[in-house]
């Protein structure tokens, strides 16, 4: 492999920048990347809140969702359930608003609504 052609080509390329963009300063917080959650957000131990359907749909409507979090103000990482990791949300005055890109909140949805739809097919 050491001596394909391809690697040769590649040798040549000058590298500038490799992997995700992480965090970003955003005012007086440092905001996670919603790549960075949606990759690494299964391994989060804090600042993860748990959203239902419902709750995704508020979101979706540009509607902040009213929680009591023990949490202090700042970034959280929003998942659909146990295992769904959507992205980033911001927690403060005692309520969650949503971070995510337009783009992926339609991916979660289409996601979701397929999750749905599968299972009531193999039924009938």
């Amino acid at each position: 492999m050491k001596h394909a052609p391809q690697i040769a080509l590649a040798a040549q390329l000058k590298v500038s920048k490799v992997g995700i963009k992480a965090f970003q300063k955003v005012g007086a917080f440092v905001k996670p990347t919603t790549r960075m959650i949606q990759t690494f957000g299964h391994t989060a131990t804090r600042a993860r809140v748990e959203v239902d359907e419902k709750q995704l749909q508020s979101l979706l409507a540009d509607e902040a969702l009213s929680m009591d979090l023990s949490l202090e103000k700042g970034y959280v990482i929003l998942s659909l359930g146990e295992d769904f990791i959507l992205g980033a949300g911001f927690y403060g005055q005692g309520k969650v608003r949503s971070q995510l890109p337009r783009k992926e909140l339609r991916r979660a949805m289409f996601q979701l609504s397929t999750a749905l739809i599968v299972p009531n097919c193999s039924a009938g």
